[in-house]
């Protein structure tokens, strides 16, 4: 089976969204460098450092799954049903949007954060399952299932907005060195979970 990783871009005062739910100020790294980086949806390209490519690569190369909650897939409206990544999506939702499931996308919903988790380590096997979300990132570490959390630091400070972390339950959460790679306007650090 295969990690269990949350994935999100940040703000330096731990900030995953301004308080309009706005994220403009935390992808611009995204689009701020000379590496063209394609993604599984021809309709998103990524402009990146050199740093930020290899970062991406490995991180987006080894997603077999990606989950999500019900805010976020509509925020971006469900990535026109196909996330950049390329991966099926499981979506925690106590209801499924009108129009959804769709036979052209691999996106699926689930009642439970758990019941999401296990069926994206069926599908993903060996490859990561990427956590997008800071409420499922929460959830994950509290009940013991998050393997890692990679942050993409980014140099502004919000103020306030959504965080990444609230308040675990479970705490001291501890956490091993950071794997570290220094983008443009970004710094992207991975740090394993200590059990």
């Amino acid at each position: 089976m295969g990690k269990v990783v949350a994935t999100l871009s940040m703000s330096l005062d731990g900030f995953v969204a301004d308080e309009h739910d706005g994220v403009g100020e935390l992808f611009g790294w995204y689009r701020n460098g000379d590496v063209v980086l394609p993604t599984a949806d021809p309709r998103r390209v990524f402009h990146v450092s050199e740093a930020s490519e290899r970062f991406l690569k490995a991180g987006i190369g080894s997603a077999g799954a990606l989950i999500c909650g019900r805010r976020l897939f509509d925020r971006t409206d469900g990535w026109g049903g196909r996330h950049p990544a390329g991966c099926p999506v499981f979506v925690v939702s106590h209801s499924v949007p009108g129009g959804w499931p769709r036979d052209d996308s691999e996106t699926s919903f689930f009642p439970d954060p758990i019941g999401a988790l296990e069926a994206a380590q069926k599908v993903a096997g060996e490859r990561a399952v990427s956590v997008s979300t800071p409420t499922l990132t929460r959830h994950y570490l509290d009940a013991g299932l998050l393997d890692e959390i990679s942050v993409s630091l980014v140099p502004v400070l919000l103020g306030e907005g959504t965080r990444l972390f609230g308040t675990p339950v479970v705490m001291p959460v501890r956490l091993g060195d950071p794997e570290v790679v220094e983008g443009i306007g970004v710094t992207h650090l991975t740090y394993r979970v200590t059990r």
